[in-house]
C-alpha cells in the first residue's frame, strides 16, 4: 500500500463528501464510510464516492446473530468494499461466517475496543483488565476465527503486531501532534501508529475539519 491513510468520509451532505474525496485523493490510500454515511446514503452513496477511484472502507461494525452478519455482507457484495469491519465481540461463530459471506477481494476485520472508551468503561459493562488485555484477548480470537485483522487504537496496535505477524490492523483515533482530541481517549500520531504495525490509518476530523483539507492530508502524508 503506497499510501496507509484512509479518509473517513462522515459527512451528512453527499455532495459534500463527494467533493472532500475527489480534493483529497491524491494525498489519502483510501475513503472510510462510517454508519452515518451509510445510514443517510446506502448503497448509492456508497457508489457515488466509489466513482473517485480509491478503494472503499465499510465501516459498519456488523454486530448481530452468525446468519444475519453473513446475510449482511452477502448484500454488500455488489459495492465492492476493500475493507469491512464487524465487532470481534459477536463470538467466534460469527466472525467466522461473515469472513465466509464477505466478497473474494474484501478484507475482513473486527473491532476490539472503540477508541472513545478507557478502562473505567470496560468496567462499567462488566469487562475486567486493561484496554490492553481486552483488545489481546479479542485479537486472538479474530486470528482464531480466520479473520484478515482487527481495528484497535494505536495503544494497542505495537502488542497485537506482536502476536499476529501476518495480521492486518487498521487504526482510528489518530491525531497528528498538537491537535484537538475531540472524543476520543486513546490517541497516538499517524506516524507511531505506522511505526508500531498498523496497516491502514484512520484520519477523519484533522483532514476533513481542517481549513485547508488538501494541506492537511499533505502535512499527515509528509509524515509517514
Amino acid at each position: 500500500m503506497t499510501n496507509p491513510v484512509y479518509l473517513a468520509l462522515d459527512l451528512p451532505q453527499l455532495d459534500a463528501a463527494k467533493a472532500l474525496a475527489a480534493r483529497v485523493k491524491n494525498h489519502v490510500g483510501g475513503l472510510k464510510l462510517g454508519l452515518e454515511f451509510f445510514c443517510a446514503h446506502g448503497s448509492h452513496g456508497v457508489h457515488e464516492i466509489a466513482q473517485v477511484g480509491l478503494p472503499i472502507f465499510l465501516d459498519l461494525k456488523l454486530h448481530d446473530i452468525p446468519n444475519t452478519v453473513a446475510g449482511a455482507m452477502q448484500a454488500i457484495h455488489v459495492l465492492e468494499p476493500s475493507i469491512v469491519t464487524v465487532h470481534a465481540s459477536g463470538g467466534r461463530a460469527m466472525l467466522e461466517d461473515a469472513k465466509a459471506a464477505a466478497g473474494e477481494h474484501t478484507k475482513v476485520v473486527a473491532v476490539t475496543m472503540l477508541t472513545s472508551l478507557d478502562e473505567q468503561d470496560l468496567k462499567r459493562t462488566g469487562v475486567g483488565g486493561t484496554p490492553h488485555d481486552h483488545v489481546m484477548r479479542l485479537t486472538e480470537l479474530a486470528h482464531d476465527a480466520g479473520i484478515d485483522g482487527i481495528v484497535c487504537s494505536g495503544q494497542e496496535v505495537g502488542g497485537a503486531h506482536k502476536q499476529w505477524k501476518d495480521g492486518f490492523f487498521v487504526v482510528p483515533g489518530l491525531r497528528p501532534a498538537g491537535s484537538a482530541v475531540g472524543d476520543q481517549k486513546r490517541v497516538v500520531t499517524p506516524r507511531q501508529a505506522r511505526d508500531d504495525g498498523a496497516s491502514v490509518l484512520v484520519i477523519g476530523r484533522p483532514i476533513s475539519r481542517a481549513d485547508d483539507p488538501v494541506q492537511a492530508a499533505r502535512d499527515i502524508e509528509a509524515t509517514l
